[in-house]
């Protein structure tokens, strides 16, 4: 049970965090920074999906974390590594081309790999796991 209220824990000091980040801007916020709070508030979604995943779940009596769970867990985690290294690579080839900071260019990144995560954890979880 205390495992299902860390993920709403997490989500809620990352929505207090951006909202600091966004009050203390000094200067008003570029196209980056829109995508970048965009995207957080996608990810911050996404946990709290799965946070009432898991308390719908519990509330059932079931597990939290059975071996289906776990193995589309590890299948996503395995294809959303591969596919971040491709975003990585992406990324540093665009380096030269776009006028972005450093620090811009890796939270695009660490972001891009959390949203890669995501998309590979729905759609694994919805179209199931097949045999091998």
């Amino acid at each position: 049970m205390k495992r299902s209220y860390l993920l709403f824990l997490v989500a809620g000091l990352v929505t207090v965090s951006v909202a600091y980040w966004l009050f203390s801007l000094s200067e008003p916020m570029g196209t980056t920074d829109s995508i970048h709070f965009f995207v957080i508030g996608l990810l911050v979604v996404f946990a709290l999906f799965i946070g009432f995943k898991r308390l719908v779940s519990e509330k059932r009596g079931e597990p939290t974390e059975d071996e289906l769970s776990k193995q589309i867990l590890r299948k996503a985690a395995a294809l959303s590594y591969f596919i971040s290294l491709y975003v990585w690579v992406i990324l540093l080839f665009l380096k030269d081309r776009l006028t972005m900071d450093t620090e811009q260019l890796i939270g695009t990144g660490i972001l891009g790999m959390g949203v890669v995560f995501a998309l590979s954890w729905l759609i694994i979880n919805f179209r199931g796991i097949r045999h091998e």
